[in-house]
């Protein structure tokens, strides 16, 4: 029975170090995408904040542009974009954004909205069709490393119904990147423009003198909404990789750190019952050689 038990044991504990090693490598290479995505961020944050107060002091000087920067009284259809990722094993990243995802689909619809769905992440496409929210159009493969095709791509079916008048607001759902220590889900109005957010930049808040545009503000903004669209897409895609990346390190951390303590359970148990089984093998014979001393 205890050498039953030993073999048992001796194959869960070559199955646990197999999964440890799958974890650790897992965890390893997370780990070395984090510090190139930050970098990415980091690169593009000068540019999506250039592009954003340009697009904003330009919608302002332009009477025509209301429609970019007043929220209508009555949203009868609103786009929502929710951006997760195309795999698992990262931690509360997907569910956290497919959760505030569907908070505000119940929310928009209890004010009487109607919701055209987009989704960015094959996790997010089983969730909501689990669910039963409908889901326009999904996208995927832009989890690990997002190329600015893709956020041009993405700005330009997600602005279709805007530009068309079919839809009144578009609203992202993504994960913002702080840090590689503090990530949380962000909802956020892409358009209208809100002319209260502040950008994020090292340059002074407070623009001095005035902006004069050169061609016209109207054909400016013909031609700089669409890019600041897909700054703005852009940069959620590469805090979303970054943010993925980071929950996959350090859910691959604990699950190396639970395999090795679980391995280590596992060793105590079968040395454990190897030792048993040892100490009924000797008291087997030494009960037999009393027996035969006794006959003697």
């Amino acid at each position: 029975m205890a050498g039953g038990q030993e073999r048992i044991l001796r194959r869960r504990i070559k199955s646990v170090r197999a999964t440890r090693k799958i974890t650790k490598a897992m965890e390893l290479i997370a780990a070395s995408q984090i510090a190139r995505s930050q970098a990415r961020i980091s690169a593009n944050r000068a540019y999506r904040a250039a592009m954003g107060r340009i697009i904003l002091e330009a919608a302002k000087g332009d009477p025509h542009a209301a429609v970019m920067l007043e929220l209508p009284e009555k949203i009868e259809t609103a786009v929502v974009l929710s951006i997760s990722g195309d795999r698992g094993l990262s931690g509360a990243y997907n569910s956290s954004v497919m959760r505030a995802t569907e908070r505000l689909i119940v929310e928009l619809k209890g004010q009487g909205t109607q919701v055209r769905l987009f989704t960015v992440g094959k996790k997010s496409l089983a969730y909501f069709r689990f669910r039963g929210i409908d889901v326009e159009r999904n996208f995927h493969g832009y989890a690990d490393r997002p190329q600015f095709a893709d956020a041009r791509e993405l700005a330009r079916v997600v602005a279709a119904p805007f530009v068309a008048g079919e839809a009144q607001q578009i609203i992202l759902v993504s994960t913002n990147f702080r840090s590689a220590a503090s990530q949380g889900v962000l909802t956020r109005q892409l358009l209208p423009l809100s002319v209260d957010e502040p950008v994020e930049s090292s340059e002074p808040k407070v623009l001095k003198g005035y902006t004069e545009f050169e061609p016209e503000v109207s054909k400016l903004l013909e031609e700089l909404a669409p890019k600041a669209l897909e700054s703005e897409i852009f940069t959620a895609l590469l805090e979303g990789a970054a943010s993925f990346h980071t929950s996959q390190q350090r859910a691959m951390a604990a699950a190396t750190e639970n395999a090795d303590e679980l391995a280590r359970s596992l060793t105590r148990i079968m040395n454990r019952a190897r030792q048993d089984s040892i100490t009924t093998e000797i008291m087997e014979i030494v009960g037999g050689a009393e027996a035969l001393r006794s006959g003697k």
